[in-house]
């Protein structure tokens, strides 16, 4: 009996973020105290971990360090490869699909100076942003026009803090004269806003969306989510694999991206307390360029202790030997976080500053219309990671201190044959506009529209209005002096 044998190649896409690439991202939310907190927690918790002395040898090592975070890299998970710490066999998945469900609102661990022009108090003393906020701010940089973007709203403001819809999207849709498709498009996009899944109606279309705008998307990842959460949750990795068709390994192995996803979106922006201001960048001029420098201070220079090291090769006490290597990986994975949320801060404020030459140079007056997506598409990172470096994060310029999120705005006054201005410029045009006016004969909207126009910015008059409400200015019919 003759025994054929024959060779198949089967190739298949998996999709695995790491805890490395997870702590990256979360660095790169916090502000610059969080940040150093953060790092300082780390060090009490990991032994493995400690700060250059000054010494020789750790002057070498923090060189390299140095030359690390000058490189202009954004990290990938091809940038970390070690082997993460956490078993599959441990992670509860009844506890993360229960956070959905819970009412706790922790997250599962997974040259111009005048003086208006300048920025005010509350950007040194800030307020953090409601969830609506920073969603609005986001979706204000879209080209939706008035219908659509009235629609949009609604969906925004009908989202509860977890990032849910508080309403069911047919009585939302059932209010607007749009057409359907259009809706469901424009509820689409506002998904895909930062933070990523916030405006569904189910835990599986929240984690759908968090899957598709992965770097390298997963077909069996969303297959598992959109059809098996409930066997996730029992840990059934054997039913999931005869259904769709795979090894069991290729199942656990992909659901451990499921990890690093938020069942409750919402609650990573938290509107919080007034905290106070440390800037994360700094803008210099030198001669006729200015430089971005990323703010290290405070934050320690860390290296994986020596003594620690050693007690990798004893493998006489095997308790002792595990805990000591799971540390060293923790240690080395927050070095190269750190790292990572340097650089990448790096590059979005360099790719700004040289959007916006005309700013630094000029002031205010100067700032042109630039959008997350400008941003994104110039230094190959996605919308929602820009948005993310952006919030909470400030830069110490010649001319004042703004928060990154100033630097974007949608142009206005475009159309019509008009040129483009940021609308920040066009607030501080209507400001001007107002302030030398005639007390007793004070401009209208219409007259405002009207002399912005001789400088080729064409709005139109519920344009003027809807800026002057935004600047707090009262209607010309109350700014009348009798």
């Amino acid at each position: 009996m003759a025994i054929k044998i024959s060779q198949n190649l089967k190739m298949t896409q998996n999709l695995m973020m790491t805890p490395q690439l997870q702590q990256a991202i979360k660095l790169l939310t916090l502000t610059h105290l969080e940040m150093t907190n953060v790092i300082a927690e780390e060090m009490v918790e990991n032994p493995m971990l400690e700060e250059f002395d000054g010494s020789n040898g750790d002057q070498e090592s923090a060189e390299k360090v140095e030359r690390l975070e000058m490189q202009n890299k954004e990290a990938t998970s091809d940038s970390f490869n070690e082997e993460g710490p956490v078993n599959k066999d441990e992670f509860d998945w009844q506890s993360y699909i229960e956070t959905y469900n819970s009412t706790s609102s922790s997250p599962p661990n997974m040259a111009t100076r005048d003086m208006d022009d300048l920025p005010n108090y509350e950007n040194i003393v800030s307020q953090g942003q409601t969830l609506a906020e920073h969603l609005e701010w986001q979706l204000r940089m879209e080209d939706l026009g008035e219908e659509e973007l009235e629609f949009a709203l609604r969906i925004i403001h009908n989202i509860n803090d977890d990032g849910y819809l508080s309403l069911p999207f047919e009585e939302i849709v059932a209010n607007t004269d749009l057409d359907r498709e259009d809706a469901e498009e424009i509820w689409q996009m506002v998904k895909g806003l930062d933070p990523v899944g916030c405006a569904c109606e189910t835990l599986t279309d929240c984690l759908l969306s968090q899957a598709r705008i992965a770097e390298e998307r997963s077909p069996l990842l969303e297959k598992i989510i959109r059809d098996h959460l409930k066997d996730l949750e029992g840990r059934d990795y054997g039913k999931i694999a005869k259904s769709l068709g795979v090894e069991r390994t290729q199942v656990e192995e992909t659901t451990e991206l499921l990890k690093n996803f938020h069942p409750k979106p919402g609650r990573l922006i938290s509107s919080g307390d007034t905290h106070y201001v440390v800037p994360d960048i700094y803008v210099v001029q030198v001669g006729s360029e200015f430089q971005v420098k990323v703010n290290d201070e405070g934050v320690p220079r860390l290296k994986v202790s020596q003594l620690y090291q050693k007690m990798l090769s004893q493998k006489d006490d095997k308790e002792a030997h595990d805990y000591v290597q799971e540390k060293l990986k923790s240690a080395l994975w927050l070095i190269k976080s750190i790292q990572n949320r340097q650089r990448t801060i790096y590059k979005v404020s360099q790719a700004i500053v040289a959007q916006q030459q005309d700013f630094f140079k000029k002031g205010p007056k100067h700032l042109k219309p630039m959008i997350l997506k400008d941003i994104a598409n110039e230094i190959g990172m996605h919308e929602s990671t820009v948005s993310r470096v952006t919030t909470n994060k400030y830069m110490h310029t010649p001319i004042g201190l703004f928060e990154l999120k100033y630097f974007f705005n949608t142009g206005v006054g475009g159309k019509n044959g008009g040129i483009d201005v940021s609308s920040e410029v066009l607030k501080l045009k209507i400001k001007e506009l107002i302030g030398n006016e005639n007390p007793k004969k004070p401009l209208s909207d219409q007259k405002i529209a009207t002399l912005l126009s001789r400088d080729d910015v064409k709005v139109a008059r519920r344009t003027v209005a809807k800026y002057r409400e935004l600047l707090g200015i009262l209607s010309s019919s109350k700014r009348k002096l009798k």
